[in-house]
């Protein structure tokens, strides 16, 4: 059996979090993989390992172990639920996967700034995640200063085996559907 990969693309408040758990619950063996959670658990019990400024690099090596240890010691499908939006990254992770016989999926988010600054006004989220920004609005405000990047940057068919869109929170569960389906039809 190959496994799958499904990777999030996306800004802040996008609902990339969301749906991967959703995914999770509707794919059987499979492990959603969040940053957030190791920048969570790194804040929370090792807050003197972070780096005051430039790279975060424990918490890029905390989430690859992780996926070492998923691809390496389970035979678990994997989601990886963090932003991926530089296409360098992106594409060394891809790659990596594709090594280890991984079907790639991106699911890519494009959902409206307009839309994104209300879920962050909205929100109840842990500021305690970001290290060089004080507030989620800063995080969108700097994603949004790179929108040349963006479109650069932007998830393209040639990356992976199979590319979908979220415009919408609508999207989720037909997106959900399809990989499913994909899982079944492997």
């Amino acid at each position: 059996m190959r496994r799958f990969v499904i990777m999030t693309v996306g800004k802040t408040h996008s609902g990339k979090t969301t749906f991967a758990k959703a995914l999770e619950k509707r794919m059987p063996n499979s492990v959603a993989i969040d940053q957030d959670v190791q920048a969570e658990i790194l804040s929370i019990f090792y807050p003197n390992l972070i780096p005051k400024e430039g790279t975060n690099t424990i918490k890029y090596a905390l989430t690859q172990t992780i996926v070492d240890y998923t691809v390496e010691q389970t035979n678990c499908h994997i989601i990886l639920s963090n932003s991926n939006r530089s296409y360098k990254a992106r594409e060394k992770l891809l790659n990596y996967f594709k090594e280890n016989n991984f079907i790639c999926i991106l699911v890519n988010f494009e959902v409206r700034d307009r839309i994104l600054e209300e879920r962050i006004k909205e929100s109840h989220r842990d500021k305690t995640i970001l290290r060089t920004m004080s507030s989620f609005e800063e995080v969108l405000i700097q994603q949004q200063k790179d929108a040349f990047l963006e479109k650069k940057n932007a998830p393209t068919e040639k990356e992976a085996d199979h590319l979908f869109r979220i415009k919408s929170s609508g999207d989720f569960n037909i997106v959900i559907l399809k990989i499913t389906e994909l899982l079944i039809n492997s």
